[in-house]
């Protein structure tokens, strides 16, 4: 590290490392719930609709039960998105503090859409054999939808720290506000579809390994077979659409955040010509070690040129990089991991084409049940690669991080409390869930309160009367 360098680490806040690492395990922790939030109610909307037109008993009961699988996931994901909700102004008085009125908008519809989600949730799960099948199954709409726009509201915000818009900075203050122009920025609808997507990929695969394994334990019926390729089929469009999406969210890149992409290819010098793509590798002391290079694809990707390079590390003030090896291992283990994911789907569809079965090859199985922990693991690392390459900044260009955060050191007990909490919820899910399986498995199909009154139908109470 340079001398510059360590005198501002010297001179950084004391609330800053703890504001980091508390957003980074809050975030890393509460995304992989927000996906199921996003992606399971469309594939329990699928299943439902299955059932009710196709008077399929298996696909209705399999929707029940994703249902109570949701209700869980969905309480323990409330705790940490409110746990959220209070962390961007208690870890980042410098940002909520100067930019609340820019970004209260986006906050304020997530919130609501967080309350009609959990509104329909109770209704759908409430009108199992109390509502009349077509109305139940409606009620999964506006959950779903709720879901997606509480989605976008939260990468909109993730979007405008990326490309802020929809005010004027004059003398260092906020002026000229238009939350709308804020929310809707330039970049809002790529990144919003390239976390969308990734949600799909994260809940298929995720459920479909739970399939997987029970398959792989000798258990083959129909009701295997259709949890498995409902959520494989979502799975699959998401992991073979997610290419294409990634790839046209980094247009412009190279002219916005030079720096950030500089990193991704783990470019130390601006080339007189094409750049090469680099695979591997790392950044020391302004060189560049241990790389494969492919000569020109690095253009051609990043760019979209087969001439026009990409611009350097060099060109770029010191203080102003982000940490270059973190960044470029993050983005390409990403793009490594969604290319793996996309030719195992590719490879399954093809062999269904030419008739065969891999379902009842046990290496496919093996290797699906480990296909939701890899698209999680895809996915934060793409959230490390956008986030860690932004530093500096936590609004590019305008206000850095070191800036934004507090000075009590006091945030550490902070952090160490939400260490706890959530190795708390953590455990109680996998319980939680472990034991609705069991139960599940065992025959048990409506899972009664041990103390709740027992469900009555409709036919009893007439013969009672």
């Amino acid at each position: 590290m340079s001398p510059v360098l360590q005198l501002a680490a010297a001179a950084d806040p004391a609330g800053l490392l703890p504001a980091r690492e508390q957003m980074a395990l809050s975030l890393g922790w509460h995304i992989v719930l927000a996906c199921f939030g996003v992606a399971f109610p469309a594939m329990i909307l699928v299943m439902h609709w299955r059932g009710v037109h196709r008077d399929d008993p298996v696909a209705l009961e399999l929707a029940k039960r994703w249902s109570k699988v949701s209700a869980v996931l969905f309480a323990i994901g409330a705790v940490s998105g409110t746990v959220l909700s209070f962390e961007m102004g208690l870890l980042w008085p410098g940002l909520m503090g100067r930019f609340g009125d820019v970004l209260g908008l986006p906050f304020a519809f997530e919130g609501l859409s967080f309350f009609v989600e959990a509104i329909f949730l109770g209704i759908y799960l409430y009108g199992w054999g109390r509502m009349k099948p077509r109305v139940h199954l409606l009620m999964l709409v506006p959950m779903a939808a709720a879901g997606v726009v509480g989605t976008f509201c939260v990468l909109a915000v993730n979007s405008w720290m990326n490309w802020p818009t929809g005010f004027r900075m004059v003398d260092g203050e906020v002026t000229d506000v238009n939350p709308w122009r804020a929310m809707f920025n330039d970049r809002v609808w790529l990144q919003f579809g390239h976390m969308w997507v990734a949600a799909y990929m994260v809940v298929g695969f995720s459920v479909a390994a739970v399939y997987a394994v029970g398959m792989l334990r000798g258990r083959r019926d129909e009701h295997h077979r259709l949890g498995f390729l409902v959520p494989f089929v979502f799975a699959s469009v998401a992991a073979l659409c997610q290419p294409v999406v990634g790839h046209v969210l980094g247009f412009g890149m190279g002219d916005h955040q030079p720096a950030k992409l500089a990193a991704f290819e783990l470019a130390e010098t601006t080339t007189d010509g094409p750049s090469p793509l680099r695979i591997g590798g790392w950044y020391d002391d302004g060189e560049v070690k241990g790389t494969l290079d492919i000569p020109r694809l690095g253009s051609i990707i990043a760019e979209n040129s087969f001439t026009k390079p990409v611009r350097g590390l060099d060109t770029i003030p010191e203080e102003d990089r982000p940490p270059v090896t973190l960044t470029h291992w993050a983005f390409q283990s990403m793009v490594g991991l969604g290319t793996l994911l996309a030719a195992g789907v590719a490879l399954f569809w093809l062999a269904r084409w030419r008739r065969v079965d891999l379902l009842g090859r046990r290496w496919f199985l093996r290797a699906v049940s480990l296909a939701g922990v890899v698209a999680a693991l895809a996915m934060e690392l793409g959230w490390i690669a956008t986030e860690v390459g932004r530093q500096p900044w936590i609004v590019y260009g305008v206000l850095r991080t070191e800036d934004a955060a507090g000075d009590s050191s006091g945030l550490w007990w902070l952090f160490g409390t939400t260490v706890v909490v959530y190795a708390g919820m953590t455990v109680g899910a996998v319980v939680v869930l472990r034991s609705m399986a069991r139960r599940w498995r065992a025959g048990e199909t409506d899972l009664p309160s041990p103390y709740g009154p027992a469900l009555v139908s409709a036919s009893s109470e007439e013969v009672s009367r």
